[in-house]
């Protein structure tokens, strides 16, 4: 049985068309809202585009003589939603980027095999061959683009959520200052955290007060009980939890690889002919729409990007984890 829930989402979700600074951005207050239907049954209705033949033409002979594009994605053990999780008979991968998978496969004319797999097997998996592409919420970054290609399909972006009416705005170091912020050790929102809380210091402001949970529904109870101010996480699954729980909200995002803009790219393994072909393909979902609708399937307007791009700046090297 098909099992989904109509939920409203609060406008929590910006426009970075709308920002100054493309790197930090306040959520905008309102009423404004929108309807999503989050559906995680094993039956999926797949958003796919039309073949273009100019652009299966592109791929290298023998993926497109097999007719199938062999994708790992990194959601064993469950996942984490919206990216890439599992559905309802416990066994199916269903998500964003399950759908991202879909959609390319569709433009070159080819039949997606996903196969899910841990993180650190996935790149092992890109090395050996045995997986063509990874469509993983995986990151460009400069360390990352010595051994594999990426062409771009959404932007990186870490959420900073709060309790619901908080009334907080985020969007720079001196907004966190002498605030509760709870992150996960050794992750990328901690690194950022960590440099607001250096340049607060520089310019005379309190810093944050990093908090450490073990477990998410201990951050989350620490937030809805006013323990903790806010909590600084990656923005998908911030955006999930505000539209299925509906106790908190997104009050601002910030780059994944901050300075830099981040973005999420499919990721192959270096010069295996793959990456124009798929940065084609997505384009083509964009320019037809399918892309969009595929990002609103999941409550992801705002990590939108205007054009697939092959190689783009990443996360400097310095910031890699």
């Amino acid at each position: 049985m098909r099992k989904s829930w109509t939920i409203t989402v609060a406008a929590v979700l910006l426009s970075l068309a709308a920002c100054a600074d493309p790197q930090t951005s306040a959520a905008p207050k309102g009423n404004d809202a929108s309807v999503v239907a989050f559906d995680t049954s094993a039956n999926q209705k797949h958003i796919t585009s039309a073949k273009v033949d100019s652009i299966a033409a592109e791929l290298p002979a023998a993926v497109r003589d097999s007719g199938k594009l062999v994708v790992g994605n990194g959601s064993a053990g469950g996942g984490l939603p919206p990216l890439g999780f599992t559905a309802d008979d416990n066994k199916t991968p269903i998500g964003v980027e399950i759908d991202i998978a879909y959609l390319a496969a569709s433009v070159l004319g080819l039949t997606p095999e996903i196969q899910t797999t841990s993180w650190e097997n996935l790149f092992l998996g890109l090395d050996s061959g045995k997986y063509q592409v990874g469509i993983s919420n995986i990151g460009v970054s400069e360390l990352r683009k010595e051994k594999y290609d990426f062409a771009t399909y959404r932007l990186g972006l870490h959420a900073f959520e709060a309790k619901k009416g908080s009334g907080l705005k985020i969007t720079g170091p001196a907004d966190i200052s002498g605030k509760k912020v709870a992150v996960s050790s050794g992750t990328l929102q901690e690194a950022i955290l960590l440099d607001w809380n250096k340049q607060n210091v520089a310019a005379g402001r309190p810093p944050a007060e990093p908090k450490y949970y073990q477990q998410a529904s201990d951050t989350y109870l620490a937030l809805e009980s006013g323990r903790i101010d806010l909590y600084l996480g990656p923005n998908p699954n911030a955006a999930y939890h505000v539209a299925t729980a509906g106790k908190t909200e997104i009050v601002g995002t910030v780059s994944s690889s901050y300075p830099v803009q981040g973005l999420v790219g499919i990721t192959t393994k270096k010069d295996n002919g793959l990456v124009k072909p798929l940065a084609d393909a997505l384009n083509a979902a964009i320019a037809d729409g399918s892309y969009a609708k595929v990002l609103a399937k999941w409550g992801l307007p705002s990590e939108a990007v205007p054009k697939s791009l092959v190689n783009p700046p990443g996360l400097p090297k310095d910031k890699q984890k």
